[in-house]
């Protein structure tokens, strides 16, 4: 079963551009690269495939030290007449296994640029320091992360959702329908095995396993995540005591109720961040473009994928029989998740979103997220009930130099006018359900455009 990925349009973008550079495909482990190429591959004449955890692809980069004699093997070795140069794909996964591979790319580039050539891999982050001579400004990055909600209505080949999400402003009568969906897309998340088993079975059950096995693989890595044996003690713990602290803000000093000081909490979550495993979410205290996250002040997690957090918390079952998942683990996931919607958008740059707090005495604020839209940030809370309750929207709409706000919910779409409480400035309030998180964008347009 090959998943439609956003990403891929991007790949045919690159295909077409007659300067293009070699592509490094870049995300954690298991959110589906190597299926994402294989699938690519398949649009050319010939491809050339290497996984470099094996010892025999691998050797081509320990024996040659130069482009031209490599390619000049693999065409040999794959029975490819050299005139094919133009038509083929030489597909590089797991590059982060070779420097030496990592540092030749730049000479595939400026020695054989007919070529189209492809490298995947994770924990680039943890190999750069071993790469002599990185090839700066001779590869193109692309990003791609575990499937958004768009991605999983069309895996479900759920053509009447699909269509049904991409009208704007989406119709009433949809949206029984999409939040049903995304209700259950919610609770298993977008892990393409985890997916691809859910659309086979149809049962959440038979996930557990699955779930078991991609978070054991990450702890398996954590020796290529750490520095030193500190490090990797560490990682393990913030990687088994995390998710408990989904709902709020974390402090690295005796993170988890341990014992390790703030300087080894901060590196072991960089490691991680690195990873892209559990990613560190800094908030911003600016009103205007462009958003500077306050690295002094006390951040919050962001794991991967929810449905694995969900596993870890142990929360599926019960999730399946709430009506609005906004009361989920203290109201975390829907926050969580939301967050993780927009990352997914990220694909051409790697860019992790913030959120807004004002820290004063007896009158502090903090909104869940803001998006940078032109010359504006916009506000936006997640899982606040009525609007009287929009404490921290209010104290942000009030020093903000426009009237735009968002609030995402379960409830339907609507936009409203509102008057701040304290100021009695005017502002519209759109109101997005929790299934247009990866439509943010296109709405903000919207919005503003319509509502002047």
């Amino acid at each position: 079963m090959n998943f439609k990925r956003h990403i891929y349009r991007e790949l045919e973008q690159w295909k077409a551009n007659p300067f293009r550079k070699p592509l490094i495909l870049r995300g954690a482990r298991q959110v589906g690269k190597t299926t994402l190429i294989n699938q690519f591959a398949s649009t050319y004449t010939h491809s050339i495939s290497l996984n470099l955890e094996r010892a025999t692809d691998l050797q081509y980069f320990k024996t040659f030290n130069d482009a031209k004699t490599i390619v000049n093997a693999l065409f040999a070795a794959y029975s490819i007449d050299s005139k094919q140069i133009k038509n083929t794909l030489l597909f590089i996964d797991e590059i982060q296994e070779s420097p030496e591979a990592i540092a030749l790319l730049r000479y595939f580039y400026e020695d054989i640029p007919e070529l189209h050539i492809i490298s995947a891999g994770s924990l680039f982050e943890h190999v750069m320091h071993k790469v002599k001579s990185f090839p700066v400004g001779r590869v193109t990055y692309l990003y791609i992360h575990p499937l958004n909600f768009i991605e999983f209505l069309e895996a479900k080949n759920h053509t009447g959702a699909f269509e049904q999400i991409n009208q704007l402003p989406v119709q009433q009568f949809a949206h029984s329908l999409l939040l049903k969906q995304f209700h259950e897309y919610a609770i298993i998340g977008g892990m393409p095995e985890v997916v691809k088993t859910y659309l086979t079975t149809e049962s959440i059950s038979d996930l557990s396993t699955i779930y078991e096995g991609i978070w054991a693989t990450y702890k398996d890595d954590v020796e290529k995540y750490a520095t030193n044996a500190t490090d990797a003690r560490v990682i393990k713990h913030i990687m088994n005591t995390a998710h408990l602290y989904l709902d709020q803000r974390i402090k690295f000093q005796n993170f988890g109720n341990s014992n390790y000081k703030s300087r080894e909490v901060g590196e072991a979550m960089r490691n991680l961040n690195d990873a892209r495993i559990i990613q560190i979410i800094y908030p911003a205290t600016n009103l205007e473009p462009p958003i500077i996250p306050d690295l002094k002040k006390s951040p919050r997690l962001q794991f991967l994928d929810t449905g694995l957090v969900n596993h870890e918390l142990n929360i599926q079952a019960d999730m399946l029989a709430l009506d609005d998942l906004n009361t989920a683990y203290k109201g975390a996931i829907i926050p969580h998740l939301i967050t993780q919607e927009l990352i997914s958008l990220n694909t051409l740059k790697y860019k992790q979103p913030n959120f807004w707090v004002r820290e004063k005495t007896q009158s502090s604020s903090e909104v869940d997220l803001i998006v940078q839209f032109m010359d504006k940030v916009i506000p936006i809370e997640i899982k606040s009930g009525k609007e009287g309750k929009l404490k921290s929207l209010h104290q942000f709409i009030e020093r903000a130099n426009h009237p735009y706000a968002i609030r995402i919910h379960a409830g339907e779409f609507k936009v409203e006018k509102h008057i701040t409480p304290t100021t009695k400035k005017p502002y519209y309030l759109m109101n997005l359900p929790y299934y247009l998180g990866t439509k943010i964008s296109e709405y903000i347009a919207y919005f503003i455009e319509n509502y002047k």
